[in-house]
């Protein structure tokens, strides 16, 4: 996906001096000046598609996404380091990242944005087994609309032993939920969202896949210990005058090549 919008630079103008200036006051008499311009963004977005799995809030390193529930989806919080590794692990990509441009085209007399989808690879997810007690099941059938696979419907008590060849004296006649174990995922959102605890999943999720190098440069650090001091997983440090990397816990956040004050540090995209 990429999107390109333009806006005239005299209608930018008119809108930083609306914000900036007292309406009372005649936004004639002010003048704004245009220099070059150009910004880099990284946006990461949740989609309305969630199924509150809660899986992007189990892996945030930096506890950066509020928990979900039935009837509301996880936020991204300020702290949010832009690591990618939830884009990586939402089982059904509800999960995006936007990379945003924006400059000033002086040529043109106007600004243009640039909106694009940063392609990111998912982390295996795999079900190894689930089971449900149904005697702590209440059948509300909340674990069935965030399915995202289906495996989960409301079925008649008399279909449910007829398929498990089991009885269950102790339920009542009514509906309750059935799991068809060959569509599960083992994304728990079923686990997530019952209030009851009804749900038992083992899955295998995959190790985070690495898409980013940080590059260090030794001879250019001059030991102001800013890349310590900032990284958010303690994965840097100096040691005897040396930048000493932890690459198992460095989660490829950026902080530290972004506070490096003569860029020793440099993140990039691995190479395929």
């Amino acid at each position: 996906m990429e999107i390109k919008l333009k806006k005239k630079i005299k209608d930018l103008q008119k809108e930083i001096i609306l914000k900036y200036t007292d309406f009372d006051n005649d936004i004639e008499d002010f003048k704004l000046k245009t220099e070059d311009y150009e910004a880099n963004e990284k946006i990461i977005a949740i989609s309305s598609r969630c199924i509150r799995c809660n899986l992007c809030v189990e892996e945030c390193p930096v506890d950066a996404i509020t928990s979900s529930s039935s009837t509301k989806t996880p936020k991204i919080k300020n702290n949010c380091v832009k690591c990618e590794i939830c884009v990586q692990t939402g089982p059904i990509s509800c999960i995006y990242i936007i990379e945003a441009t924006s400059f000033i085209n002086e040529e043109n007399d106007d600004v243009e944005y640039f909106l694009k989808e940063k392609k990111v690879p998912h982390r295996i997810l795999r079900m190894e087994k689930i089971e449900l007690n149904r005697e702590k099941c209440s059948s509300c059938g909340t674990c069935t609309k965030f399915c995202p696979t289906n495996a989960i419907s409301m079925k008649d008590k008399s279909i449910i032993e007829a398929a498990d060849n089991k009885s269950y004296p102790k339920l009542e006649e009514g509906k309750y939920p059935y799991i068809k174990k060959n569509l599960c995922i083992g994304c728990g959102a079923c686990v997530n969202l019952c209030s009851q605890g009804v749900f038992d999943l083992e899955r295998t999720l995959g190790p985070v896949i690495e898409t980013k190098l940080l590059d260090i440069n030794q001879d250019a650090c001059v030991g102001c210990s800013l890349c310590e001091e900032n990284c958010p997983v303690e994965a840097i440090s100096l040691k005897n005058g040396n930048i000493v990397l932890d690459n198992e816990s460095c989660i490829k956040c950026n902080l530290c090549s972004s506070k490096c004050p003569v860029n020793a540090l440099s993140l990039r995209e691995k190479d395929n």
